[in-house]
């Protein structure tokens, strides 16, 4: 009997041992490399409101308690995701206020917000709101055998709150660099560029402090891939960026990474400077719309551009290519 009781033991013990979870990640060792530009829209989760304005002397929002910064989710206890649906529920029942569901520090909040027609017999209620935001930014990678793709090397962030913007879900789009405007010491240049948003490569499903990660629509671009650093196989020395300055042809800019960051940094991981002269000629350092060019040192694909040093725009951070693919999995 004590063999037998011995045996489930070791038999359930076994089993305890077969389901413990490990933490493994299923990212590619090879992942191809972006460089190109994207056109991005996400759509944020609930309407945000960006600012109030006056209605017969008054302000309402103000009033009812709402502020720039809040997000709206319902309207009388109906869910409310876009403008429309909004308007929409305020012009249909005739009502002098409406109850205002609202989030805010991440507390759900109710509020009864007063409306006035105008001359139109239009409802206004002193609030400028929107559901989206658009911009430009640089595809990082693609993992050719999940399709996932991330870019940026950072979040969005909602200007009313310098908060990561809370997402619904995106598109990224095929995009055309126009002009540049150089950096100076203490105010980063940036790209023009223009998208067509009929023009979908892939849909956003995270906006993160490492990014936005989503998977790619279109047929895989032909590429060379390279093989995913680890962190410590980052060195200081010689690296290079890719990247876009003019239409959508990606070049190769010299680098180096002069400072490896140890600690927990989501997006900061090391320090580079340009040392190339072409680029430097161009855009006299890191600028806007670069966010997300991927960097090779040797054959390894190491992190993304993230950030300008901004008193000194030859300078800039990059991210680890690991952290980015971590959060594209999740």
């Amino acid at each position: 009997m004590f063999f037998k009781n011995l045996r489930k033991t070791f038999i359930t013990l076994l089993l305890l041992l077969c389901i413990i979870p490990i933490n493994v990640f299923a990212y590619s060792q090879y992942i191809m490399p972006g460089g190109e530009n994207i056109g991005i829209k996400l759509n944020s989760k609930g309407i945000l409101i960006v600012g109030v304005y006056k209605v017969e002397n008054k302000y309402p929002a103000t009033d009812a308690g709402l502020k720039a910064g809040d997000v709206i989710t319902e309207v009388n206890g109906n869910k409310v995701e876009t403008i429309e649906e909004m308007a929409s529920k305020i012009n249909t029942e005739e009502r002098e206020s409406v109850e205002i569901s609202y989030e805010r520090d991440g507390k759900t909040k109710k509020t009864n917000l007063k409306l006035y027609k105008d001359a139109n017999n239009v409802y206004k209620t002193g609030l400028y709101v929107k559901d989206s935001t658009t911009g430009i930014g640089t595809l990082t990678f693609i993992d050719p055998e999940t399709k996932y793709f991330g870019a940026l090397g950072h979040e969005i962030q909602s200007e009313e709150t310098g908060e990561v913007l809370e997402i619904k879900d995106g598109k990224i789009f095929n995009a055309t660099v126009t002009g540049i405007k150089p950096s100076s010491d203490g105010i980063p240049g940036e790209k023009e560029a223009e998208y067509d948003a009929t023009k979908t490569t892939g849909d956003v499903g995270e906006n993160t402090t490492q990014g936005i990660f989503g998977t790619y629509t279109e047929e895989l671009p032909n590429k060379d891939t390279y093989k995913v650093a680890k962190p410590n196989e980052v060195k200081t020395g010689n690296a290079k960026i890719l990247t876009v300055l003019e239409g959508t042809t990606i070049n190769e800019y010299e680098i180096k990474i002069t400072e490896i960051n140890k600690d927990d940094s989501k997006n900061k991981n090391f320090v580079f400077e340009i040392t190339d002269k072409n680029l430097l000629d161009k855009t006299n350092g890191i600028i806007q719309g670069m966010s997300g060019s991927p960097i090779i040192q040797g054959d390894y694909i190491v992190g993304a551009v993230t950030h300008v040093v901004v008193d000194n725009p030859h300078k800039g951070y990059g991210i680890f290519i690991t952290n980015m693919l971590e959060e594209a999995e999740n």
